[in-house]
């Protein structure tokens, strides 16, 4: 298969697929290598194809639709890592997704990784995931201080996962 049409049959691939896919999954499915699958979502990007990198695997980003009113709020925490699960979970009880989590760390500057946390199935698999990896988390380069982009329906619902997280210790 050609390299445009590959990108191609990547982008439908994720589109009917609606949840990510690992590049492992991609490259067995178009019958090519790992790397190959990292080079074209490089490419598709560059095409402004807005495709996010998750722990889970590559998942393409729809706009919500207008009618879909969302807001959001960046929240500084620091924790331990064993803390981590409760820390995702009082978002989400809370009506929150996560969209992100990011450092600022002094050597490279700002680092970012795409979490998609939409509910306690999405964080216990990201924990599974952590527990399971040899790779430590971002927060291990702060100090346990890292930031959560969240979005939510409401501000309402933020003032809640806010206060919460305030009530926990969690909150800088």
């Amino acid at each position: 298969m050609e390299g445009s049409s590959r990108r191609k049959k990547i982008v439908e691939l994720l589109m009917e697929e609606g949840k990510p896919i690992s590049g492992g999954d991609l490259a067995q499915r178009l019958g090519v290598s790992r790397q190959v699958v990292v080079q074209d979502i490089a490419l598709l990007r560059a095409e402004n194809k807005m495709i996010l990198s998750t722990n889970k695997g590559y998942l393409l980003h729809l706009e919500k639709r207008e009618e879909e009113p969302s807001f959001v709020r960046i929240f500084r925490t620091s924790h331990k890592t064993e803390d981590t699960l409760e820390e995702l979970n009082t978002i989400v009880d809370y009506g929150g997704r996560i969209r992100n989590v990011f450092i600022e760390h002094q050597l490279y500057g700002q680092i970012e990784v795409d979490l998609i946390i939409n509910n306690r199935l999405d964080a216990a698999e990201f924990i599974q995931h952590l527990n399971t990896s040899k790779d430590q988390p971002l927060n291990v380069l702060t100090g346990g201080c890292h930031y959560h982009t969240v979005e939510a329906d409401s501000e309402k619902n933020l003032d809640f996962i806010e206060a919460e997280l305030k009530k926990k210790g969690y909150l800088l």
